[in-house]
This record gives structure tokens, C-alpha cells and sequence, in this order.
């Protein structure tokens, strides 16, 4: 799996420190990232593939730096937002995935045949004429999905993939994930969702705090929420 390394990275803006110095690296195939709101976290995984760059410090992604690499950086990581509208740039679902092949420069019968592929894959195969704000929440989320997917990146990082979703595509969205072969870094707040994961950080207040298997840190940040005021 690629080895994602956080190099004393931290992260100010204004003069207010968002993330305190980071020095922690990893390379399994499922890591969890939790805390609670405003703790960092999603600045944490957005400087892996450069959405965010850090104040101090540096990031390596595979020995690469989303900073000046960010081009190589983004064609092996791919991206899972929270709110799947975010991720909507084209009018219709299947121009949508394909638009995430463009920095590839495939040729076209490449591309037609991945997005096909991908859409069978998310039962989304029926709607591809349709605009992507037309379909439901799950769809759009598996849309993200499949517009991430189809690049056949090393690396899918989901942030909070499960916020807006219902039990039923809640439940859906993490099979999908769960049954990924690629590495996996997952930040959410569904404590269940992490159970088999091979590693969980937990960040609160800008810090790395806890650092370990699923069930030791899900009880270290249970135990530090119910301690606060």
C-alpha cells in the first residue's frame, strides 16, 4: 500500500493554528481518522492529495509531494466528499465520470468503456443521460463514487462519505467502501463503520491525540468526549 507520511505538518490561517505539528505516517489499506467537529481531521486528509497545503512542515504521498507534485499526486488519490453536489461539474451522470479521465488523455473508446464499467458497477447505468442534481442523495454519493473510482486510483479518501445519507444508502456506501481493494482513509463520526479497520487516529483540538487499533481508539475518544464539559 502507499506510504502517506505527515512530516511535522501543521496548519494556520490568520495566525490561528487549525492543526497543530503532525508527525505520524501509514501504510495500511484502511485507516480512520475520527474526532469531533472543528478537529482537523478533514484538514488532515485534504493535504494528502493537495487541497490544502501545509503552513510548516511537509507531506509525502508515496515519496511525493501534493504540494509540487500535486498533478501525480491527484491521479493516484482520489477524492470523496461529504456533500456529493460539491463533486457536480458536468450536466449529465455519465459526462460527469468521464470528465474525471481528462487529465488522462485516454483514448476515447478507453474512457467510454471505464465509465460504462463504472456505472454498471454503481447501478447507475439508467440514469446516465439524466443530470446528476436530479438523483437522490445515495445516487449522488455513488456518483462521487464512481467519478473517483474510475480514475483507478492507488488511494480513496472519503470524507464523512456518510453524513447525509439515509440507513438504507448509509448501509450501502459502506459495503462499497469495505469492499474496496485500493488503501482506504476514511474521516467520519460513524464509530461503526471503523470496527475492521487496520488503524484509527484520533484528532481533537488540532492534535493527534490517539493512535492505534479500532476498538483502543474509538473507547480513547468515547472516554474523552464524555469527559468534556
Amino acid at each position: 500500500m502507499p506510504l502517506i507520511e505527515f512530516r511535522e505538518a501543521s496548519v494556520s490561517y490568520d495566525g490561528e493554528t487549525v492543526l497543530a505539528p503532525l508527525n505520524v505516517s501509514f501504510d495500511e489499506q484502511r485507516v480512520g481518522i475520527i474526532g469531533s467537529n472543528g478537529s482537523g481531521k478533514s484538514t488532515t486528509v485534504r493535504m494528502i492529495n493537495g487541497l490544502i497545503e501545509p503552513t510548516t512542515g511537509s507531506v509525502l504521498y508515496d515519496g511525493l509531494s501534493p504540494t509540487s507534485q500535486g498533478k501525480d499526486v491527484r491521479k493516484r488519490v482520489g477524492f470523496v466528499f461529504s456533500d456529493a453536489e460539491s463533486q457536480i461539474v458536468m450536466p449529465r451522470v455519465s459526462d460527469d465520470v468521464a470528465f474525471s479521465l481528462r487529465r488522462f488523455k485516454l483514448p476515447r473508446a478507453e474512457v467510454q468503456a471505464r465509465v460504462t464499467a463504472v456505472l454498471e458497477r454503481f447501478e447507475l447505468s439508467h440514469l446516465a443521460e439524466n443530470s446528476p442534481h436530479t438523483l437522490s442523495g445515495g445516487e449522488k454519493q455513488m456518483l462521487a463514487l464512481a467519478s473517483v473510482l474510475v480514475i483507478e486510483p492507488d488511494t480513496v479518501i472519503a470524507d464523512e462519505p456518510t453524513t447525509l445519507l439515509d440507513l438504507r444508502n448509509r448501509r450501502r456506501i459502506i459495503r462499497e467502501l469495505m469492499s474496496l481493494e485500493q488503501q482506504l482513509v476514511v474521516v467520519t463520526h460513524d464509530l461503526d463503520m471503523l470496527r475492521d479497520f487496520d488503524r484509527v487516529l484520533v484528532i481533537d483540538e488540532g492534535q493527534l491525540l490517539y493512535d492505534g487499533s479500532p476498538d483502543d481508539a474509538i473507547a480513547f475518544y468515547i472516554d474523552r468526549m464524555d469527559a468534556k464539559p
